[in-house]
């Protein structure tokens, strides 16, 4: 008969494998191990179980219906509307560069920047500027909504997050006031460096005006442009900036496009921004666009983003930024090549979405799922 060989396992004479020994030359296994293989078999056997009965995911309703408390004339073609819950309940917390997603009686939704007080979790306040040759939504707004008057929101939402840090400048045009208001506030009562500079057409055409009378004036500079002749330039804003600061603005195109230009020249050192336009198209070529579940065929040309020829056939789609950062339209892409345009998207989700607010498509046909 042949003697085992000497390998890890011990072989006895019957053929059955015996327990091997271990460091110490023990043959009985240690009892710490025992207990510990006890545990783990018995949680493995549990999340078995557990799995075989958990419930399964339920879809969370995150619309919100509040009521119009107060609607006021802040400017020219501009109303503020304060919103709260009918029965006075607590709304979520938001931050400055906050919005809303309101959806208007008719269906649209829109998209409008919190201007109230954060610390306040009893009411939210947007504010509007009416214009007559946009896509009917600040009508609808000015025309309809009044004390009152019913309406859903989604949110709170931040594509415009406010930073912290020690020395801010914050820029606003116009109805761009909105987001940065709640900035400065928020700046001055954490007692940092700032500087604000409020542009406009018009001082009528300004809201909030008093408000911003009640800030520190040696750190407010109100500019409307007919006291001055023409729009202030880039440079000319930034001249206020601290050494070192962050610059937050918002306002129409030509005024953050002049602030990008001359931001390397200035004493500031980082710039963020928002937009209430779409960023003006580059080197887009045309291309055409078929939406799977509405059946519509559309033609988006060279000028134009795949949102806006969308909006107008399907004016519930969602959209935010219009820039490419929030997520908001971000579209399921089911045939076709996307140039991607954004700044939100990982790889792995561009195998099969696109922002359709700036991307646009390499191949002629895009199918999405909309």
């Amino acid at each position: 008969m042949t003697a085992p060989e000497k390998t890890g396992t011990t072989t006895s004479m019957a053929g059955h494998e015996q327990i091997p020994p271990d460091l110490y030359r023990r043959r009985r296994a240690d009892r710490s191990y025992r207990m510990l293989g006890a545990l783990i078999t018995g949680y493995e056997r549990l999340s078995r179980y557990s799995w075989r009965r958990r419930p399964p995911v339920v879809a969370v309703n995150r619309d919100l219906h509040l009521v119009v408390d107060e609607v006021r004339q802040q400017a020219d073609e501009v109303v503020s509307l304060r919103l709260v819950h009918p029965r006075g309940h607590t709304l979520p917390a938001w931050q400055p560069g906050a919005h809303l997603d309101v959806v208007l009686p008719s269906g649209r939704m829109r998209q409008y920047s919190l201007c109230g007080d954060p610390t306040d979790r009893h009411s939210y306040r947007i504010a509007v500027r009416r214009l007559a040759d946009g896509d009917g939504g600040s009508v609808e707004v000015h025309d309809t909504l009044q004390a009152g008057s019913g309406v859903t929101v989604r949110g709170p939402r931040n594509a415009f997050p406010f930073v912290t840090t020690e020395r801010y400048l914050f820029l606003a045009g116009g109805i761009g006031i909105t987001p940065i208001l709640p900035m400065v506030r928020t700046a001055a009562a954490r007692g940092v460096d700032w500087h604000f500079v409020y542009a406009g057409r018009s001082r009528e055409s300004m809201p909030f005006l008093d408000e911003i009378a009640q800030l520190d004036p040696h750190r407010v500079w109100i500019r409307p442009d007919t006291h001055y002749g023409i729009p202030a330039s880039g440079a000319e804003l930034l001249e206020h900036a601290p050494e070192g600061a962050t610059v937050y603005c918002c306002g129409p195109a030509p005024m953050i496009t002049g602030v990008r230009l001359d931001l390397p020249a200035s004493r500031a050192e980082a710039l963020h921004f928002e937009r209430f336009s779409a960023p003006p198209i580059v080197n887009g070529t045309p291309f055409h666009i078929d939406l799977a579940h509405s059946g519509h065929s559309l033609q988006v040309p060279a000028d134009r983003s795949a949102l806006s020829v969308i909006r107008e056939h399907v004016p519930e789609v969602a959209y935010s930024c219009r820039q490419g950062f929030c997520g908001t339209c971000k579209t399921r892409v089911l045939a076709g090549e996307v140039e991607h345009r954004d700044h939100v998207l990982t790889d792995t989700e561009r195998a099969e979405n696109m922002m359709i607010c700036v991307s646009r498509a390499t191949s002629q046909h895009l199918k999405l799922d909309l």
